[in-house]
């Protein structure tokens, strides 16, 4: 069995943010007094033009619009951004295309916009339902602008939304967390991201570390919250990601899958196959906005080979973090390496049942998902 071409997605980068929150490490700079919305979607257009050849003759399945924050740019802005995405490169019938909101920067009217500009998914930086809570993590939006943003996706043509959601934050205990999921799921999402706050390096809370709730009261908060978003029918695919049936992101799916992605936009990523070469490339933007929008350099700083020794670990640092057993037949396709190269590099693991391996898959264990960091660690030391 060879290389397989596997499904290609496209990642949209829009760096501008009202204000830098603490623990983001994302590449995001504070909004220009005017956002120059119409050269940058300019450039984003030449930018996928130079990348149109890497699609192979490939549709898109996902488009993710991402910051930054994608919501401060026009309703028509995005519209003719889409617009012209699908004239270099076609999309799939049942396409998914988010974009990412945060409350505090749209009205009713804007996020009507998005919808009617082909957004079918919105994907909203809820982080807390408690004021105390979005202060510490710099948030400028307010509890009640949080529902109101939720009431107002779930009255929108839109095919799912989902509810970002934190808990571990400074001084948080288990049953302040467990509130907020709480309030979270009583507005009813397709789709909720649950995840732990984790101090990034080159944040502001990396340089002033906050005082997080210990291990104990992060076991408790997890495991009885993972409990209550079962109960209220949403099923676990990914480590953070929560669902209805049929709600499960496939952007992010492609990513763990280790699917392909082109990435435009200031520092946005890209991860290619190429089956005939038997080689994956990974593609960098120019960072800075400053340099993204100079139109005498090129838009790509840096490509680089992913090798043979590589591989394994970036399959699997992507695909454990799903729920669902990793087929080992998707290994070989995705990695173009025999599947000895994948039962090497996990059988550590395998030694103390943190992954099971079959004749035909890869299964992490519930302790070994308990222990995910522990065990990517490990495979790096590998």
């Amino acid at each position: 069995m060879s290389m397989v071409l596997p499904p290609l997605s496209l990642y949209v980068h829009i760096p501008w943010c009202v204000q830098k929150c603490p623990y983001c490490d994302f590449n995001s700079h504070a909004q220009p007094e005017v956002i120059p919305e119409v050269a940058y979607i300019n450039c984003l257009l030449d930018d996928l033009r130079a990348d149109q050849h890497l699609a192979q003759g490939r549709v898109l399945q996902s488009i993710f619009i991402g910051g930054g924050t994608p919501s401060l740019f026009s309703a028509e802005g995005i519209a003719r951004l889409l617009r012209e995405i699908r004239a270099v490169i076609p999309f799939s019938d049942n396409i998914e295309i988010t974009l990412e909101a945060n409350p505090g920067t749209f009205e009713t009217e804007r996020f009507s916009g998005f919808a009617a500009a082909g957004v079918n998914r919105l994907s909203i930086g809820v982080q807390s339902l408690q004021t105390e809570h979005l202060k510490a993590l710099g948030r400028i939006h307010d509890p009640e602008q949080a529902r109101a943003a939720a009431r107002h996706a779930a009255q929108l043509p839109l095919t799912s939304f989902n509810l970002d959601l934190m808990h571990g934050l400074p001084n948080q205990t288990p049953a302040e967390a467990l509130s907020d999921l709480d309030a979270v799921i009583a507005l009813n999402p397709p789709h909720i991201s649950w995840y732990q706050l984790t101090i990034e390096p080159n944040t502001l809370f990396a340089s002033q570390p906050p005082e997080l709730p210990d291990d104990d009261s992060l076991w408790a908060i997890y495991e009885e919250g993972h409990q209550r978003l079962a109960a209220a029918g949403y099923e676990q695919y990914e480590v953070s990601a929560y669902g209805k049936p049929g709600h499960r992101g496939r952007h992010n799916i492609n990513y763990w899958q280790f699917g392909d992605y082109l990435g435009i936009g200031c520092g946005a990523h890209g991860k290619i196959t190429l089956p005939s070469e038997n080689r994956i490339l990974r593609t960098e933007k120019v960072k800075h906005p400053r340099g993204y929008l100079d139109l005498t350099r090129p838009y790509l700083y840096k490509s680089w080979e992913v090798s043979d020794a590589e591989r394994p670990f970036e399959y699997f640092m992507n695909r454990l973090r799903l729920i669902a057993p990793a087929p080992k037949h998707e290994f070989v396709e995705r990695t173009g390496l025999p599947i000895s190269a994948a039962s090497e590099l996990l059988a550590d693991a395998v030694a103390k049942q943190l992954i099971i391996e079959t004749d035909d898959h890869f299964i992490t264990t519930a302790r070994g998902r308990l222990f995910l960091n522990q065990v990517l660690a490990d495979l790096i030391e590998d």
